[in-house]
């Protein structure tokens, strides 16, 4: 009798093979940290806030110029009308107007829009500048010294010492008038390069050493740990070690470091050129404009109302940046 053909397979049949959800592929630590990031609402608007005004200090030339209006050029003194004999805008609230969307300067008439975007290029010029020399005089330090331990490790911890005793505000607030009066002839004023190298070298020299701390604690663990060992089994130089081995699993407090020294010394120049100290005229700065603002602050607050919400809303997004890394980046946070 014929076998009947049910549309069934028959036991015998070999059955195709499953397409179901396959085995989950495991992946490393960046792409665990990646997921976790993604899921913190906080920290991509805050991501979005940082990308944001750094597309707009880098546009800021180009950003000006479909604006009509630039840094530097006085509007105030080359347009009658708009400022008024004690220097203040005529205009309400600081002389918003069509043309001048957040006013204008007293004294001077410069547009506000115009030196706030040219401010935050400043900034941050300074403060990834800063954190690239930190970045990297730290990795370097503090791997090698880890690494090393003994008398390399005595030494650094001295001089991490006696460099965390310097009160930094008060050596930048003294360096200033040496090199102007060193390097800078009687009334003749201190070229931009100079101004941006002496806060950009005094930063790296002491903002090294919290990072280079961390990551020779770091590297003092992971230096007994089984694959070392197996390097050092094997015969790999300590060049080797240092570089293929122990460099890569740093990287995580290296990030949280740099994200969050970059609102710290923002702010740290921003003090100094509100002393008077820090980057001079006519180069925009927020810091600056802060000072100027609160000389005329009961005349005319608006000034001092735009570079103050500039620099909270700026810091406060990469303060929240920074928070978001740390946290994506730490195994032990339950997610």
């Amino acid at each position: 009798m014929a076998e009947e053909h049910s549309g069934r397979p028959s036991r015998d049949t070999p059955e195709a093979p499953s397409h179901g959800p396959s085995a989950p592929v495991s992946q490393g630590p960046f792409a665990t940290a990646c997921r976790a990031f993604r899921r913190d609402r906080t920290g991509l608007a805050a991501l979005a806030v940082v990308v944001l005004c750094a597309l707009l200090a880098a546009a800021a030339p180009l950003v000006t110029a479909l604006y009509g209006k630039g840094p530097t050029a006085h509007y105030g003194q080359d347009t009658p009308g708009l400022l008024s004999a004690e220097g203040l805008p005529v205009q309400p609230n600081g002389g918003i107007s069509a043309d001048h969307w957040f006013g204008i300067e007293p004294g001077l008439g410069r547009d506000v829009l115009a030196q706030l975007l040219y401010g935050m290029r400043t900034s941050l010029l300074v403060a990834l500048a800063s954190v690239a020399v930190i970045a990297v005089t730290g990795i370097v330090l503090g791997v090698t010294v880890g690494y090393l331990s003994g008398l390399a490790d005595r030494a650094f911890t001295f001089v991490c010492n006696v460099l965390l005793g310097f009160p930094t505000l008060l050596l930048l607030l003294a360096l200033s008038p040496v090199i102007r009066t060193r390097f800078v002839g009687p009334g003749e004023n201190e070229p931009a390069w100079m101004q941006f190298t002496s806060l950009i070298l005094v930063f790296s020299a002491f903002g090294w050493v919290p990072l280079a701390m961390v990551l020779r604690t770091s590297v003092r663990a992971l230096r007994e740990r089984e694959f070392v060992e197996a390097a050092r089994a094997v015969g790999a130089s300590r060049r080797h070690i240092v570089l293929r081995e122990l460099l890569p699993n740093v990287w995580a407090p290296v990030l949280v470091h740099v994200t969050l020294a970059v609102p710290g010394i923002v702010t740290a120049e921003a003090a100094l050129s509100f002393l008077g100290v820090g980057i001079d005229e006519p180069i925009p700065d927020w810091g600056r404009m802060i000072s100027r603002g609160s000389e005329v602050f009961y005349d005319d607050p608006t000034y001092m109302v735009f570079p103050g919400v500039a620099i909270l809303v700026f810091v406060l997004a990469f303060n929240v940046l920074g928070d978001a890394v740390r946290d994506a980046l730490d195994p032990r946070i339950v997610r």
